[in-house]
């Protein structure tokens, strides 16, 4: 009698439930808590103290910072914020960027109920630690850090890496790691600068005569010394002018926000303002591809302080072209950034 053999039984392919799951952190710079100067002490007290942003932490930048900084420029920075605050959530327009870019990056990954998006703010609230705590709550094994900065910096995307690393440190069942690189001449995020200007310029009644890509600075001596930052930021300018059509004369690359009495990456964007009304140009527009999100930087200093000085120095128009934000273009850029870094593990 011949016996019967069962044939082997294979093992179903692992449900979608059953995968890993997957944590994504969207991280941006940071923002005090609060529009006035206590909130505003504590946000650059928290950032100046930072030796990848201020690398000479030393006793006389601790005697300034402390003695002269953080009693001073609170009230100041804390009027600035005042005119972008969003005041019906109570908070600034990067925090509630950010949060809304996180929100749609969920929605578009929700068919991947293994992935969990959050967001978090280097400097302030909610913090990275915070951020990496609650995906790991929500059982992520693998985390995938996003430092939404398309330009590299050691003064903004390593510092997210070293509070990653610092968070991680304290752990002893570590997740897993990848972090996104820089993206500062990716096809799909120059694609979306390039459609962003071309919209924003088809709602203006006056046409530019140039427009300026301004990006945020940094003391000339850390770029001396390797960072990569400047050649980033000439790089995606140099995309972008290949993509609009457009030479160095009609698309121009600048660097704002310095910050004391050192030399920063010229030429500097107020100067070139002053020096472009002055010379007999009347309409202009400005383009700040290195934020992903409107900000101080954007919203006070490019689209009110940057505007008056190119008007009392002779300029007539004036249009601040907005960041990519959460828009669909945008997002495009997040999306396509995440599910690149994902491969292997959705």
């Amino acid at each position: 009698m011949n016996s019967v053999v069962p044939l082997e039984t294979a093992k179903p392919p692992a449900t979608r439930s059953a995968l890993p799951r997957v944590g994504v952190l969207l991280v941006n710079l940071g923002t005090p808590d609060t529009a006035d100067a206590p909130g505003v002490r504590v946000y650059l007290k928290e950032f100046l103290s930072d030796a990848r942003v201020i690398e000479d932490q030393g006793l006389i930048w601790k005697l300034v910072l402390n003695g002269i900084i953080l009693r001073s420029r609170p009230r100041t920075k804390a009027l600035d914020y005042r005119k972008i605050w969003n005041t019906e959530k109570n908070e600034s327009p990067l925090k509630t960027i950010t949060r809304s870019q996180s929100d749609k990056l969920a929605a578009a990954l929700s068919d991947r109920d293994h992935v969990v998006v959050d967001w978090a703010m280097r400097y302030g609230n909610p913090s990275v630690k915070a951020g990496i705590d609650a995906l790991i709550s929500k059982g992520c094994e693998r985390i995938l850090a996003v430092p939404l900065y398309p330009q590299y910096s050691a003064s903004t995307s390593a510092t997210v890496c070293d509070e990653v690393f610092r968070v991680l440190a304290q752990l002893r069942n570590q997740p897993t790691l990848r972090v996104t690189p820089p993206y500062y001449e990716d096809a799909a995020y120059i694609e979306a600068l390039a459609t962003s200007i071309e919209t924003h310029l088809a709602t203006l009644s006056f046409k530019p005569e140039l427009i300026v890509a301004s990006f945020h600075g940094m003391p000339k001596s850390y770029a001396d010394k390797g960072d990569p930052y400047q050649q980033h930021c000439i790089a995606t300018t140099a995309a972008l002018r290949r993509r609009l059509g457009m030479d160095e004369a009609k698309l121009l690359l600048t660097f704002q926000s310095r910050f004391g009495n050192d030399e920063w990456l010229q030429p500097y964007t107020d100067k070139t303002m002053e020096r472009l009304a002055k010379q007999g140009v009347r309409r202009i527009a400005v383009v700040t591809p290195g934020f992903s999100a409107d900000c101080l930087e954007t919203l006070e200093e490019i689209a009110q302080e940057n505007a008056e000085i190119f008007k009392h120095n002779g300029g007539e128009r004036f249009s601040a072209i907005p960041c990519l934000n959460d828009s669909e273009p945008g997002m495009d850029v997040i999306r396509t950034l995440v599910l690149r870094e994902l491969q292997g593990w959705i």
